[in-house]
């Protein structure tokens, strides 16, 4: 009986820790209903504008925290972009975490240390 109820409680809490890293899965479907890559690029690495931040292999909690800064707007802690204002204001705080790991989970270009 024991033996049964820890490994239920491991798969809760191996469960619970996938829910908090967020979807990849999930989060690809979002990027493509919303149309990410339109100002990313197709790769994520490749924005149309160079003004525009490469998405691809970022850091999944500062992602978190720039889509959830977005969503907040010119409020305190927040971020002011029209076009991200509007593209994450549909979005749970689930699908943000869905995303970021998305995004963090593909093969960037990003520099760590030189």
């Amino acid at each position: 009986m024991m033996k049964k109820l820890t490994i239920a409680l491991f798969c809760s809490a191996v469960s619970l820790s996938a829910a908090a890293a967020g979807n990849v899965t999930a989060g690809k479907a979002l990027a493509d209903k919303y149309n990410c890559a339109s100002c990313h690029g197709k790769d994520f690495n490749s924005p149309i504008d160079q003004s525009y931040p490469k998405l691809a292999g970022q850091h999944r909690d500062y992602l978190e925290h720039a889509l959830t800064a977005y969503k907040r707007g010119d409020g305190a802690n927040g971020r002011s972009n029209a076009i991200m204002t509007g593209q994450v204001k549909p979005l749970s705080n689930q699908d943000i975490k869905d995303l970021a790991a998305y995004l963090h989970s593909l093969p960037g270009t990003l520099v760590i240390s030189r």
